[in-house]
């Protein structure tokens, strides 16, 4: 299972009405997590290390990412986190 990372445009982030979703914060921490639904955000601050079975992710703000229904993964919070979400 593969964690999507990239960056988007200023129009595909109004296109997408991402400034509409809510808002989730996070201090610096560690929690394991499991995804039961897809999950796309974008990050307005912050830095994370996503650990999977397989690979590692760096993420960190202006990231638009999606994480796959199933997604086993540990969160390292580096920087503390404000990110829009949507789950489908």
């Amino acid at each position: 299972m593969k964690v999507e990372i990239k960056k988007l445009s200023e129009e595909e982030i109004q296109k997408m009405g991402i400034k509409s979703w809510p808002i989730w914060t996070k201090e610096k921490s560690e929690f394991d997590w499991y995804y039961d639904s897809k999950e796309m955000c974008y990050f307005l601050e912050g830095e994370v290390t996503v650990k999977t079975e397989n690979e590692e992710y760096e993420i960190k703000k202006g990231d638009f990412v999606i994480f796959p229904k199933g997604l086993k993964c540990r969160w390292i919070v580096k920087e503390p986190v404000k990110k829009h979400y949507n789950f489908e």
